[in-house]
């Protein structure tokens, strides 16, 4: 019996001495934490000056995602002997000239995925990737300032694909107007006089029309955060039946070393993409009688941002 309550008193002492030395380390801990709040508050307040000043400031971010698959003798699928595969990367660039007069920003985005689908008892179908995701988008815009938030600016923006059917179609617009910058971060181009040249090749529906051009771009750093959104919208002042709008945004999260996790997703609507498209399958399609549907894509992957 006293062997037994002699083995609780020392079960239990080293239980307290345990307590006791976790919440020094605690305490240890706190009191580091404060010591360098001040120093990582200086830090951040060094790091916006050296933001603020005038200059070119480059950066990318891109995010590689994909996945493999085999099936054998998998009698529940329609196609028990298969392979499948997908590969996707999109890239987010830009190279910006800020000065005290006048700024000239400049971006690209492209985004390529591919897939495979390999019936192993079809010999008929094909065992190649096919193209599944193609975007190309580069854009220039030069402001003169007129004061801290508005400038007067000129924007060119060309949109296509890169991989297959380069500039068939191609959208460029060109246009004037004003820049405002609300925030840092934001840059909201509005250009009432903008013409968008459309090019493509072969008997298809696509025109080129004068309108208006807005453009909504917002990049921010979070910590380990990156975020960049582009909203493009180009309203036609002959028809509607011309405009288009495009929503790309992209998310990075560093993990380790400037590599991470990544997240891209985009929305689209063009009408005159949707008639040539509905035109293989109806000869007689029209832009009344097609259903415009709202086009997406979505990539998540491995990110790598460099600044």
């Amino acid at each position: 019996m006293k062997k037994i309550i002699f083995l609780v008193l020392i079960t239990f002492s080293f239980s307290m001495l345990n307590a006791q030395t976790k919440e020094e380390l605690k305490a240890e801990q706190a009191i580091l934490k404060d010591s360098i709040a001040p120093l990582q508050d200086k830090i951040d307040g060094l790091q916006s000056t050296i933001d603020a000043l005038p200059g070119w400031r480059f950066k990318t971010f891109g995010t590689i995602g994909g996945s493999l698959s085999g099936f054998n003798n998998w009698y529940s699928k329609d196609s028990p002997n298969s392979s499948v595969g997908s590969f996707g990367v999109n890239l987010n660039s830009t190279a910006d000239l800020i000065q005290d007069k006048f700024f000239w920003r400049n971006a690209a985005n492209i985004n390529v995925s591919w897939v495979k689908f390999d019936d192993k008892d079809d010999d008929s179908d094909s065992e190649d990737y096919e193209v599944a995701t193609d975007i190309f988008t580069i854009s220039s815009l030069y402001g003169y300032k007129l004061n801290d938030k508005f400038a007067l600016s000129a924007l060119g923006e060309y949109r296509s694909t890169l991989v297959k059917n380069f500039n068939n179609p191609g959208f460029l617009d060109l246009g004037i107007g004003a820049t405002w910058t609300p925030i840092k971060d934001l840059v909201v181009v509005i250009h009432p006089l903008n013409y968008n040249f459309v090019f493509s090749s072969g008997d298809n529906v696509y025109e080129s029309s004068l309108g208006a051009k807005i453009v909504a771009d917002y990049s921010k750093k979070f910590g380990d955060f990156n975020i960049k959104s582009n909203l493009s919208i180009f309203q036609s002042y002959e028809t509607s039946n011309y405009s288009n709008w495009t929503w790309t945004n992209s998310l990075a999260y560093t993990i380790w070393n400037n590599f991470g996790l990544g997240f891209d997703f985009g929305l689209r609507k063009n009408k005159q993409e949707a008639l040539n498209f509905n035109l293989d399958s109806d000869p007689n399609a029209t832009f009344d009688s097609i259903d415009n549907k709202l086009q997406a894509y979505w990539l998540f992957g491995l990110n790598y941002t460099l600044e």
